[in-house]
């Protein structure tokens, strides 16, 4: 009987040693709460961006040849009219040399022509000669002076090919680029030499695509320049019709209204103004709030009763400087939870975290609160 007894007791202890322990309890974790209520848009877009110069031009040759020399130098501010680089002319002053003779050919043709037409004309006015001997002589005459006519053209032609060989500035401006060195062979037309023409000044930034639309010709513009920390105000004059094929940004170029512009390729941040933008009254939420839920952005909404979270989706209107502006899904008053959001479920108990500093802080705070206290008391008694 007794063994009997054994036997159930240890078959008891084996079932129960087999059975499932119950799960542990989910612990109670500690999340930052914030109340939302209504603020205002604060920050507006800033771009960076650089000063260039509003006219820039890209200068070439407009024949082709060897270049033999080059004056201007990067940087250099050169005046219109001034001699920025030069090819080898000897081809050229070959050329002209031969038009030149073709003029003193065609003008002995000519001179010619007239004596022959002159002695005809005698000739016809004493009856010597028919009518169509003397139009022969003219038509003689036409075609040599035609000729020099052509010959006096192609010298001009050649002349100018000559002259061509010297590369001038046509405006007054800062050369910013030199894309020909000495003893290089250029096609016509190759860009040499790029000058920033004086005048007025541009500021370019460019734009996403989400947020062209918002930047219109003509709208205010405040600049900002990095490397002095003053403030300009100035002018979108152009917007880019198409974006870019590398960053599909768009190119935006605002005038400077300055009497001293900043210098060309200066550092600049640009911010356009958007009347009526700031100071809108939104709701505003830590980018730490924002989980995703499936295809959805949701935050956990604090149950101050239970302390039990629960998930509410939400939609996004825009971005405001480190912050997001809600466009729905929340109402003032109610508690987000504003860290530790990817550890959360629904239904889940949490407390409200509280930081050791804020404690300690306020536990010093007490205590000098309790010394003051205490000096004053002991000062009373020693008046007494």
């Amino acid at each position: 009987m007794k063994k009997i007894i054994f036997t159930l007791a240890g078959v008891a202890v084996f079932m129960a040693a087999c059975s499932k322990s119950a799960p542990p309890e989910e612990p109670v974790r500690a999340v930052k709460v914030i109340t939302v209520g209504v603020d205002a848009v604060s920050s507006r877009r800033e771009y960076a961006g650089e000063v260039r110069a509003q006219v820039e031009s890209r200068l070439g040759f407009r024949v082709g040849g060897k270049i033999i020399e080059r004056q201007a130098e990067l940087g250099q501010h050169v005046k219109a009219g001034q001699v920025l680089a030069q090819l080898d002319p000897q081809d050229y002053q070959l050329a002209a040399d031969a038009a030149r003779a073709q003029v003193a050919a065609a003008v002995t043709n000519r001179d010619l022509a007239a004596a022959d037409f002159r002695r005809y004309q005698t000739l016809k006015d004493q009856n010597f000669i028919s009518g169509a001997e003397l139009e022969r002589r003219e038509a003689a005459l036409k075609a040599a002076q035609a000729q020099l006519a052509q010959a006096q053209s192609q010298l001009a032609v050649q002349g100018n090919q000559a002259g061509y060989a010297v590369l001038k500035a046509d405006v007054s401006g800062v050369v910013t680029a030199i894309e020909a060195e000495q003893g290089q062979v250029v096609a016509a037309g190759a860009p040499v030499l790029r000058i920033a023409a004086d005048g007025v000044r541009d500021v370019v930034f460019s734009v996403p695509e989400d947020r062209v639309a918002a930047v219109k010709v003509g709208a205010p513009v405040k600049i900002r320049v990095w490397a002095q920390n003053t403030e300009l105000q100035g002018k979108v004059r152009e917007v880019a019709a198409s974006s870019d094929p590398v960053t599909r940004t768009y190119a935006v170029k605002a005038s400077i209204d300055a009497n001293a512009p900043p210098a060309l390729g200066a550092t600049v941040y640009i911010t356009p103004e958007a009347p009526g933008a700031a100071g809108v009254p939104v709701i505003k939420l830590p980018t730490t709030a924002l989980w995703q839920q499936g295809q959805a952005t949701a935050v956990w909404v604090l149950d101050p009763a239970t302390l039990t979270v629960k998930p509410q989706v939400i939609e996004i209107a825009t971005a405001d400087g480190n912050e997001v502006v809600v466009a729905s899904g929340l109402q003032s008053g109610m508690r987000v939870v504003s860290a530790g959001v990817h550890v959360l479920s629904p239904g889940q108990k949490v407390s409200i975290y509280q930081s050791n500093s804020s404690l300690a802080t306020a536990g010093r705070a007490q205590a000098a609160i309790d010394s003051v206290a205490s000096s004053s008391a002991a000062s009373a008694s020693g008046a007494k």
